[in-house]
Order: structure tokens, then C-alpha cells, then sequence
């Protein structure tokens, strides 16, 4: 992936210098179709784990925003609907050689996503470009996958989750869902945050860098991520605006708590799998 690297950069570095989407050549586009290749194959992601710490690969993120820069707008026909957009739609036919399923009608894969094996889209579903759903990962209804996020191996997305996108700026790692995690209907994972490996967050649990993680397994309060391994679920603490003479009687502030993973709730994501498997 050198030399796609190579060409990446050096058509950022020509955007930087003037180069429009009016200017670009047959063969500047050849290496944007290029790069999104790469992308939908897994070739390249726009983050990686190095020493036990998640980083955005810039030059990625950059070809990312390079496609959106050096476009045009144009119609494209997608399932008889037409639309306007710099890129078309991803085209899934590769997904069935892989055992992967999306079902009808409403699912919808932008190019320059990468959908792994064994991997079920249920409708209305939504994965931007740059996303990376793992192998036997289940995107349930109405879930968002946003742009550049990272979905771990055996995740389970439930109903109506968003997983924010993170593009700019190009430093900045997307939010990440690490392998075996299970996320409850109506979560929302935003900003760079990092779901560690093996957890289970119930429902409607909001998961930002702004919101603080009580956990008591180690005691500590952080931001940011949840460690692997935990069980995730939203309370409310106390917080110093209530101190404010209009919040008679105090006033709570969101926050998460991670305790250890009990047996009980392993046996009943196991349950789950059961009946997807069959």
C-alpha cells in the first residue's frame, strides 16, 4: 500500500495547492476508485491498534475527504431510486460469496465501506464510507454506522444504535467497537470513544469522551473508553449546577458504570447468538 499512499498524498498536497474536482485527470480519479477499493477489501482502515492504543491513519482519513473534494455532485440510479451524490452506493454483490446477508428494502452501504464475513445488515440499516464492520457482526435496524468507524469481529449493534462518524480532523481516531461487544438497543457511541473488547452496554447508554466512566472494578473514574470486559449502563450523579438557586432540590448529570460482566448476562447474549445462528 506504499504507492497508494504515496499518490494519496500527493493529491493532497496538489488539492492544497488549488487542484478542484474540476481539474482532476482520468488518472487522479483512477487512484481515488483505487483507494475505495482498498477500503471495501480491508486493505487499508482508517484506524489501527498499535501497542494497545487505537490511532487514525491520517493518510486514509485524507483519501477519504479527497473523494468528497475532488468530486462533482452527479445523479446516480441505485435499485431504481435516483440521487444525487459525489460517490455511488456500494455494490454488495461480493457479500454473498462471504456468507454475509443484507435484507431489503432500506440497507444501505456506501462506497468505501467494509463489510467482513458472516456479517447480517438488517433494514433500515446505514454504514458510511470508511466504516469497517467485522466478521459474524450483526447490524441490527435502524443503526448508523458512521464514517471511518471501526466495528470489531461478533458485535452485536442492537436496534436504533448510532455509532458516530469521525472524519476531521484527520488526526483524530474514529470511535471504535472493539471484538465480542454487544451494545443494547438505542446506544450511541460518539466522538472517538472506545468500547473495549468483551463488554456489554444495555440499553440507551450514551458513550462520549464527555461523559465520565465510573468503574468500580478498578476504581477509577475515566473518559474516553470503557475497559474490556465490563457491563456498561447509564445512572445519574450529582452535579455542582445544582448548587444554582433555580434547581431547587439539586440537579443530576448522566454518567456511565462498568462493573464486572456477571454470568447471567453472558448466558443471555449467548441466547441471542443462538437464535441468530439459526
Amino acid at each position: 500500500m506504499s504507492v497508494l499512499r504515496d499518490d494519496i498524498e500527493d493529491l493532497q498536497q496538489r488539492k492544497d495547492e488549488g487542484l478542484t474536482a474540476d481539474d482532476v485527470s482520468a488518472e487522479d480519479i483512477a487512484v481515488l476508485e483505487e483507494f475505495l477499493a482498498a477500503l471495501e477489501a480491508g486493505e487499508v482502515r482508517a484506524a489501527e491498534k498499535n501497542d494497545g492504543e487505537w490511532e487514525a491513519n491520517e493518510w486514509v482519513k485524507q483519501g477519504i475527504l479527497l473523494n468528497f473534494g475532488l468530486r462533482n455532485i452527479e445523479t446516480h440510479t441505485y435499485g431504481g431510486v435516483d440521487y444525487h451524490d459525489v460517490l455511488p452506493l456500494r455494490e454488495t454483490d461480493d457479500l454473498s460469496e462471504r456468507g454475509t446477508r443484507n435484507t431489503p428494502d432500506g440497507t444501505v452501504v456506501r462506497r468505501g465501506a467494509y463489510i467482513g464475513s458472516d456479517a447480517i445488515l438488517m433494514s433500515p440499516a446505514f454504514v458510511n464510507i470508511g466504516a469497517h464492520v467485522g466478521d459474524g457482526t450483526l447490524v441490527d435496524s435502524c443503526d448508523t454506522v458512521g464514517s471511518a468507524a471501526q466495528i470489531g469481529d461478533n458485535v452485536k449493534l442492537g436496534a436504533n444504535t448510532l455509532i458516530g462518524g469521525v472524519l476531521e480532523p484527520v488526526e483524530a481516531a474514529p470511535v471504535v467497537v472493539e471484538d465480542d461487544v454487544s451494545l443494547g438497543a438505542g446506544c450511541r457511541v460518539t466522538s472517538g470513544f472506545v468500547v473495549g473488547e468483551g463488554s456489554i452496554v444495555g440499553e440507551n447508554t450514551l458513550l462520549t469522551p464527555r461523559i465520565p466512566v465510573y468503574d468500580l472494578v478498578e476504581e477509577e473514574v475515566i473518559y474516553g473508553q470503557l475497559p474490556p470486559e465490563r457491563r456498561a449502563f447509564t445512572r445519574f450523579v450529582e452535579s455542582s449546577v445544582g448548587d444554582h438557586d433555580l434547581f431547587e432540590g439539586g440537579a443530576y448529570k448522566p454518567a456511565v458504570v462498568a462493573t464486572d460482566v456477571e454470568e447471567e448476562t453472558l448466558e443471555a447474549t449467548q441466547r441471542e447468538d443462538a437464535l441468530r445462528d439459526n
